[in-house]
């Protein structure tokens, strides 16, 4: 039986992703209805740009959890508050000013969130912390963004109380904010940035880095129940990495990379399917079963050399911008299902 590394550790950032999920959902519905309620140009302008930036964020969001490879519902205290902050911003009882210090404080629970699983992913394992890589950029935003409406709330509030305007200076310190902040998190590859999704490049090159991770972890451990969970995560990453990129993937790009070349990696991911098999009827303590895994990593290592090279080119000389992150969408999409599919098939065997 194929065990895999989703233990209470990893369950547990699963669903944290969930709740994450969740709440930007409610954050894309909160912006959208202020943009229906603001009649100030610069704070529309604002709110226009946030509600840009969390739209992409919400695709990285759904690339870190099929990245991660475990899928689980959103807590149901969460649910339920998000039903409850929706009721409250479409309603009446709050003010404009009200609404939007309430989704200031969603906007700190996003960033605390992902911080939280920033750091139980250092403590859970190098593979997790590749998984969710992406999340840097959305916690930097979320932080932006918190400094944004602090300023818009300082406005509101300044002519809810006097009846006249802020100092305009707001702005500027919100700006100045913003740049120090772009110091303590780093890479932030969504800011100022007019992409929609990563492109199909990227989302393939996290499933190559992510594995890599996890054959180093295996092949550095001793502890038999160990290497027989990374291997059953390597195998449950690769089946469903493998499986999307036969759906959606292949299909798109062999007129333009050539039928040979298209159907060289189809053999490619077959013979890694059939060296998957053999290895998961191994006992795991035998010398045998490590020396079967250094095969499969240099046969996905070549395959990974083939499709990051020229596969990758010839993505970039044919499909545009826009087709590239269609297509990563729809990638990932495919591999969610079959996340699904193979977590039900091992609930069923367990």
């Amino acid at each position: 039986m194929v065990t895999t590394l989703d233990d209470t550790k990893r369950t547990a950032i699963a669903k944290k992703l969930a709740d994450m999920k969740e709440i930007q959902k409610l954050l894309i519905a909160n912006e959208q209805q202020f943009l229906k309620e603001v009649s100030d140009n610069e704070i529309r302008d604002r709110i226009q740009k946030m509600l840009d930036d969390d739209n992409k964020n919400m695709g990285i969001l759904e690339t870190v959890n099929v990245q991660y490879g475990i899928q689980a519902e959103p807590d149901k205290t969460v649910s339920e508050m998000v039903k409850k902050v929706q009721q409250l911003m479409q309603g009446s009882e709050l003010n404009l000013y009200e609404k939007v210090f309430q989704h200031e404080l969603l906007k700190h629970q996003q960033v605390m969130s992902g911080l939280t699983i920033h750091k139980a992913a250092q403590k859970v394992g190098a593979d997790v912390m590749m998984a969710i890589g992406p999340l840097n950029t959305v916690n930097f935003e979320n932080r932006a963004h918190q400094e944004q409406l602090k300023g818009i709330l300082e406005v509101l509030g300044v002519r809810e109380l006097t009846g006249q305007e802020a100092d305009q200076g707001i702005w500027g310190r919100v700006q100045d904010a913003m740049a120090a902040l772009s110091g303590v998190f780093g890479s932030a590859v969504t800011q100022s940035s007019d992409k929609s999704d990563m492109n199909i490049q990227d989302v393939i090159r996290l499933d190559h880095n992510k594995v890599n991770t996890l054959f180093t972890e295996l092949l550095a451990s001793n502890d038999p129940q160990k290497i027989q969970e990374y291997f059953g995560q390597i195998y449950k990453d690769l089946t469903a990495h493998a499986e999307a990129e036969e759906e959606v993937v292949y299909p798109r790009v062999r007129p333009f990379y050539g039928e040979g070349d298209t159907q060289e990696l189809y053999d490619e991911q077959a013979e890694m399917k059939r060296m998957l098999d053999e290895i998961k009827a191994i006992d795991p303590s035998s010398s045998q079963f490590k020396d079967k895994v250094r095969q499969l990593m240099d046969a996905v290592g070549d395959h990974i050399r083939q499709e990051e090279s020229t596969m990758f080119a010839a993505i970039r000389n044919n499909l545009s911008s826009e087709q590239s992150e269609q297509l990563a969408t729809q990638f990932k999409a495919a591999k969610q299902k079959i996340q699904e599919k193979l977590g039900k098939q091992g609930a069923a065997s367990k």
